[in-house]
């Protein structure tokens, strides 16, 4: 594997190329390639390693009790697979993970990144920063599905893409992927963006969108 991409994950950030061989040289790792739609791990199996997206994309999509799939994300190189779960009581995939393009991983066994993990500081940072991160965005995404209504999702998805408080947005999901997003049927996304739209809270135009009653949509999220 090409040392420079390795440079570019989160779990080997800060370190230079010389000092990231001296630590392959004597770390038990493995490389593996992945063809587009394969499965790599399922919701509730068990995370035996800390898995690195080396090269390409996978996405975490889950199933609710209706039936319905929710994608969860998308997880591009150079992200890491549930590294808030390579510790604890309950270390388990929470979402199914498949490759979303033919993809390449880098995977370290628990038992040996906890050596590393002794013997290098700036490893051990940036793995907690790792956990940290994606704590957060676990947090943030259980109170995303809590809304109630799909315009609820919508607002708080504009909102959150204008944090400088501007009124322009250029959406950067299609309605199908909103749609797996929010975990509903595409033509129901449609529908409430043209709802919003009617009611006065935005202007749609392709993928631009702008924000006409910033107040009333911070109203709509408490829905």
């Amino acid at each position: 594997m090409d040392l420079s991409t390795l440079a570019r994950t989160p779990l080997f950030r800060g370190l230079t190329i010389g000092e990231i061989q001296a630590v392959l040289s004597g770390l038990h790792y493995r490389v593996r390639k992945i063809k587009s739609g394969a499965v790599i791990a399922i919701s509730g199996e068990e995370v035996k390693s800390l898995i690195i997206v080396a090269d390409g994309v996978v996405r975490g999509e889950m199933t609710d009790f209706a039936g319905r799939l929710i994608k969860i994300e998308d997880i591009p190189a150079p992200g890491a697979l549930a590294s808030a779960f390579i510790f604890g009581s309950n270390n388990r995939f929470p979402v199914n993970v498949i490759a979303e393009t033919d993809t390449e991983l880098f995977i370290v066994e628990r038992h040996d990144l906890l050596r590393i993990l002794k013997e290098n500081e700036k490893i051990l940072v940036n793995l907690l920063d790792m956990i940290s991160n994606r704590s957060q965005f676990l947090s943030d995404k259980i109170k995303f599905l809590n809304f109630k209504t799909i315009k609820g999702k919508l607002a708080q998805y504009i909102l959150q893409m204008t944090a400088d408080k501007t009124g322009l947005v250029r959406m950067s999901m299609t309605h199908n992927e909103l749609a797996l997003f929010f975990g509903v049927a595409r033509p129901s996304v449609s529908r409430a963006l043209k709802e919003l739209e009617d009611e006065g809270f935005l202007k749609v135009r392709g993928k631009d969108i702008e924000i006409l009653d910033r107040n009333r949509l911070l109203w709509m999220t408490r829905d």
